[in-house]
């Protein structure tokens, strides 16, 4: 018997999709990679939906995608920090169901961690001379994640206002 009913699999694979949909409608992008869309919010959705495990599934399903949509490679361990861990972090939002705002902030900040240690080792020369890599990482990446995690938690917001958006087979119930 599969670990996940048929509805959570099409349902993952469908907000994948939407997401990759997403990924092409850019606010800005940042010249080093990163840029600021809704790209998120289907992982959010799929996570606060279906629990953590289903998040994490879709997030680096999303991560491993976009490997084929004009991901910026330039190291092996660079793409599995950049893609399937970044995203796969997001589903953490599923641990907090019923506060998805929380949930949001820390698989974003998950998100953001991978993206800054692949900052700091992989992309450390574009750090002006005498700057902290570590800063340097972390204010690159913030410019264009917290646009992100502001737009998706607006969303989330809106939709966790209509009953039932947020519940699944099991029963979880947003309140």
């Amino acid at each position: 018997m599969s670990r996940f009913s048929l509805r959570t699999m099409a349902e993952i694979g469908v907000m994948v999709a939407i997401a990759l949909v997403l990924n092409f409608f850019r606010l800005f992008q940042m010249p080093q990679g990163g840029s600021v869309s809704l790209e998120m919010l289907p992982i959010f959705i799929v996570a606060l939906r279906w629990g953590t495990l289903p998040g994490v599934i879709a997030g680096a399903l999303f991560g491993v995608a976009q490997l084929f949509f004009g991901a910026s490679i330039y190291y092996p361990l660079q793409v599995i920090l950049d893609y399937p861990l970044a995203f796969a972090l997001l589903g953490v939002a599923g641990a907090f169901p019923r506060v998805p705002l929380l949930g949001i902030a820390l698989g974003t900040t998950g998100r953001l961690l991978a993206h800054v240690v692949s900052g700091v080792v992989f992309f450390a020369e574009y750090a002006p001379a005498g700057t902290n890599v570590w800063l340097y990482s972390l204010g690159y990446n913030l410019t264009y994640i917290v646009p992100e995690l502001l737009l998706s938690a607006i969303a989330v917001y809106f939709l966790a206002k209509r009953p039932g958006f947020f519940a699944q087979l099991t029963g979880r119930q947003m309140e």
